[in-house]
């Protein structure tokens, strides 16, 4: 062959699953030494006059068809001939150039795996810097799906030559700042202005140029040369040639490849006592309240907050097939997800995708993404996902096919995979988890489409089911009696909102959601428990301790899975441990959240024609219904916040009722003369009274209900539905700052320092927007 463009190279080096055949015989050997040996190299490694073809794994997935193309028509451009050679003999060729790049899980290398598995946890010591399958140190690269990204040759030339190719993200440093101090380790992602530097026990450093007065390249791999006897090279070579991933774990139970350790990283015991400048947890607190104590940004000086940076996810990693769904919704999408941060590193996600980013400038640090799940419903399918949990060395997601997966926070490599539904139903996944103690913990999505609801607990080092609560009983279990008909067996129930906890009293508390089918109850008569509750469970065991359902039988989709804001204050002069819920059937709930008492319900909203109110037992007090209904749904599961400062609670509220649905319908109509209003409120926690509101311009649609967060500045900060990122006095509601973002704003924002400044980041659309002072 003449000498070959990159292109062509790329192409040989990628190939399907007919490596699998190697049929590599002896003409189409001979066609290569005749045909293309003098520029690639009779051993395919290379020459001056061309590439090498084997050992190059850059691309490996196109086809073989692109393959047999570019030997048939060469590119007479860059110097390679055209080869009208017959067709059995291009076939041949071209899966004999694509069999010199099968990777090592394609080749059988020799050598007994036991004792290389045992080699490189003991006597070679490559756990001391290598994960794989979760066990190990994250200093080096993840080795677990080492045997589907590299060759045979390429796993032994990385033992014995580790200088000669360092993995992306590990090239050496050394760092001296201006302070005087000095890092060591991996540049695992630099600009022009920054650097985020791994050192050598695995914490990561972000930087910034400014801070540093030299830095060093090492030309050289940090790891040794591997010099032992041939036999336990070649076992060693044999176990890591069948390294290929993380298998997800159907059946509950600890899966046998994940035994990674629980020390280290960020304890249980620092989220539950953050420290100043963390967001540890979906809400930045365990007890759901979307309050903080930071107040750099205040009232004083929140005129003056400008955009510091901005990162964009793709939401579309995969096309998925067009649905009217999917087309309505579509025009509302936008990221649901709230970052958390630690240590001055970002985790957030978009659809099946989690990133590392430098909190301070926004710099990738690392990626995880998978593709979509063709045929999922409802918000799983638009690629909702509401964020992540931290614990430990790990950071927990659930994927849209609702399962729960462990990320190393270093590597972001995956640690366990566990599949959290037991039978096939229209399960999906877009909670954020939830961290208690050892455990992480989880929910699922899908109830307006049929399935059996449940909350479900894992071991966060190995990924083992600690419990489960369904929250639709079967038969002979408590709540069951409260179905009458057939739809107990789908009866939703979903879990979709990430719960609370109150570590003193070692309580959870977790919403569900509306019973199914939504609006057609000719098949489940009676109150349907757990739906539309929030219930008070061992976190241990997750037993029941209490209950309270708050729109029973409903046939409104008046989910209840809206926040549960545990707060400790003060109520009509007694200090009281309290449960603070607005409900989208409209009415604003206080509980002695220890005890189970319902201590206050008010109507927060208007208008209000379902119920005159809910009465002595608990229950609602229900109304004649005409053909209008409200609310339509008073609220939503974005997020509201108590002050401490102001004793007031923020939520968004939309005033708007709905045509009366009839059953077997979905929602099939609004009534023209009320198009509706949103509102920001802030209600008084003693009376439920509005104390002030501020009305919302801009589309009404249930798919814009931003959320809020409250800061010791005195501050609320909210996205309105025309687009705008809003700071307004928390005493008030006045508007203190405004910026017109101009697009879509579902989520709540969040606060975090790095190096003592203080930042407030928001989902927008499909970017994280990150806001903080001038320096």
């Amino acid at each position: 062959m003449g000498r070959p463009s990159l292109n062509l190279v790329i192409a040989a080096l990628v190939f399907s699953p007919l490596l699998a055949q190697n049929p590599s015989g002896a003409d189409s050997k001979q066609t290569y030494a005749k045909l293309c040996a003098g520029c690639h190299g009779a051993d395919a490694r290379g020459t001056q006059q061309g590439p090498g073809l084997a050992g190059n794994s850059s691309v490996r997935r196109r086809s073989l068809q692109n393959l047999r193309s570019l030997i048939r028509n060469g590119i007479p451009a860059a110097g390679m001939p055209a080869f009208d050679l017959p067709a059995g003999t291009v076939d041949d060729l071209a899966i004999l150039v694509g069999s010199l790049n099968a990777s090592a899980a394609e080749s059988a290398a020799p050598g007994d795996r036991v004792a290389g598995k045992q080699f490189f946890f003991g006597k070679g010591r490559c756990s001391t810097c290598h994960m794989v399958y979760g066990e190990g140190a994250p200093i080096g690269p993840d080795l677990s799906n080492v045997a589907r990204e590299m060759t045979t040759d390429q796993i032994r030339e990385a033992l014995l030559q580790p200088d000669r190719r360092i993995a992306p993200g590990y090239a050496l440093v050394s760092v001296r700042l201006k302070d005087g101090k000095s890092l060591r380790g991996f540049a695992r992602s630099k600009t022009s202005f920054d650097l985020t530097l791994q050192d050598l026990q695995g914490a990561l450093h972000p930087l910034s140029l400014d801070s540093i007065s030299a830095i060093t390249e090492e030309k050289q791999s940090l790891m040794r040369p591997v010099d032992v006897p041939a036999q336990e090279l070649q076992d060693l070579v044999a176990f890591l040639s069948r390294l290929t991933g993380v298998q997800p774990i159907v059946q509950s139970g600890m899966p046998a490849s994940a035994i990674n350790s629980a020390t280290g990283g960020i304890a249980f015991s620092r989220i539950v006592n953050p420290k100043p400048g963390d967001w540890l947890t979906y809400n930045g607190q365990l007890s759901g309240n979307r309050y903080s104590e930071l107040k750099q940004i205040n009232a004083a000086n929140v005129n003056k907050l400008a955009l510091k940076w901005a990162f964009s996810i793709p939401l579309w990693a995969q096309f998925l097939p067009d649905t009217p769904y999917l087309r309505e919704n579509m025009r509302y999408f936008g990221l649901e997800t709230v970052p958390i941060v630690a240590d001055g590193i970002m985790y957030v996600t978009g659809p099946n995708q989690a990133f590392a980013l430098d909190a301070r400038s926004g710099q990738q640090i690392w990626q995880y993404s998978r593709p979509r799940t063709a045929g999922l419903v409802s918000d799983p399918s638009l690629g909702t996902n509401r964020g992540l949990a931290i614990l430990n060395n790990n950071v927990f997601m659930v994927t849209d096919n609702a399962h729960l997966i462990a990320l190393n926070r270093v590597t972001g490599r995956l640690v366990w995979e566990v599949v959290m539904p037991d039978e096939p139903q229209k399960y999906g996944g877009t909670v954020a988890p939830l961290v208690v103690k050892d455990m992480v913990i989880a929910g699922v999505a899908g109830g307006d489409w049929g399935i059996r609801g449940f909350i479900d607990a894992y071991k966060a080092d190995t990924g083992e089911r600690v419990w489960r609560h369904w929250t639709v009983p079967a038969k002979g279990e408590p709540g069951y009696e409260t179905w009458k008909g057939t739809a107990v067996t789908y009866g939703g129930g979903a879990t979709w909102l990430t719960g609370s906890y109150d570590a003193a009293a070692d309580t959870l508390y977790w919403a569900t959601g509306n019973p199914w089918p939504d609006s057609d109850d000719r098949e489940r008569g009676g109150d349907n428990l757990f739906t539309n509750c929030v219930l008070a469970l061992e976190p241990g065991t997750g037993k029941l301790k209490w209950f309270y359902q708050f729109t029973p039988h409903d046939v409104h989709d008046w989910d209840a899975t809206e926040p549960n804001v545990l707060v400790d204050a003060k109520f009509r002069g007694q200090d009281r441990k309290l449960l603070l819920h607005a409900d989208r059937n409209g009415f604003f709930y206080v509980f002695d959240r220890a005890a189970g008492k319902l201590l206050l319900s008010k109507q927060f909203t208007r208008k209000l024609t379902w119920a005159s109110g809910i009465g002595p037992d608990g229950r609602p007090q229900l109304s004649p219904e005409g053909d209008i209904t409200c609310p339509d749904h008073a609220t939503n599961w974005n997020g509201t916040a108590y002050s401490p400062l102001t004793r007031l609670y923020y939520v968004m509220v939309l005033e708007k009722c709905s045509v009366k649905l009839l059953p077997g319908s979905w929602k099939t109509g609004r009534p023209p003369e009320d198009p509706g209003k949103k509102y920001l409120r802030a209600l008084d926690i003693e009376s439920g009274n509005i104390v002030w509101e501020v009305p919302q311009t801009g589309p009404v649609d249930g798919k814009r209900v931003a959320g809020v967060m409250a800061t010791a500045g005195g501050i609320v900060f909210y996205g309105d539905p025309s687009g705008y990122f809003i700071a307004a006095d928390a005493k008030d509601g006045k508007t203190l700052w405004r910026l017109p973002l101009n697009a879509t704003i579902k989520t709540s924002p969040m606060t975090y320092t790095v190096d003592g400044e203080q930042f407030i980041a928001l989902a927008v659309g499909s970017n994280i927007l990150c806001f903080g002072l001038p320096k």
